[in-house]
């Protein structure tokens, strides 16, 4: 039997566990309304406590007039930043927290570095904020 949390993908890859996502649309949906919204430069953070036992993570990347490269592009950054970054230090500083983000059209031209930067400062302030 396996570890949850160790789940890997093809090719070995670590992947997020289904219990720390965030995907069904009436769960996005409830976020969007209930959620405290925080801004950064490239993306629109909604973050409520969290309903069950953990934190969770959601990613949602609108169009925005770009080709689903570069929009998958954008998914993949945001979701392993939340999977390395984000729910580990939630989890250290034993908050649970539900966190949506949703990438502004600004997002797709950001770097890997800048967008983790953002996250990072962001889910510094939850947790300073206890």
């Amino acid at each position: 039997m396996s570890d949850p949390e160790s789940r890997e993908g093809e090719g070995g890859r670590r992947r997020l566990p289904k219990a720390a996502r965030i995907a069904a649309s009436e769960e996005i949906r409830a976020l969007f309304r209930r959620g405290k919204r925080k801004r950064t430069r490239h993306l629109d953070a909604f973050i409520s406590v969290s309903p069950v036992a953990r934190s969770r993570w959601g990613v949602v990347v609108p169009k925005h007039r770009h080709e689903i490269v570069e929009r998958n592009l954008v998914k993949r950054r945001l979701r392993e930043i939340g999977r390395m970054e984000v729910l580990p230090r939630l989890d250290a500083a034993e908050r649970r927290l539900d966190v949506m983000v949703r990438a502004r059209p600004e997002a797709y031209d950001a770097s890997f570095e800048a967008l983790r930067e953002e996250l990072v400062e962001l889910v510094e302030a939850l947790c300073s904020r206890g």
